[in-house]
């Protein structure tokens, strides 16, 4: 089961990296900027979570900062 499963996943990611990345063409880009499609749906709830997340991980780094939880920037 485990080697099908491995093999499944292979094919897959070969048939997806032969495939390469489609562009976006200029017509599409309005229906792709529009707020629905955003991968996060509420900018205010993705800063609270990102808060909430590095708060508890006693660190800042990952997005734009960098240093660690220890203060010696």
């Amino acid at each position: 089961m485990n080697l099908k499963c491995l093999l499944s996943v292979a094919l897959t990611f070969i048939c997806l990296s032969i495939t390469g990345c489609e562009s976006v063409e200029a017509w599409e880009r309005g229906t792709l900027a529009k707020p629905e499609m955003a991968i996060e749906g509420d900018a205010l709830e993705a800063t609270l979570n990102n808060h909430i997340y590095f708060s508890k991980e006693a660190s800042n780094g990952g997005h734009s900062a960098t240093g660690g939880g220890c203060g010696c920037n």
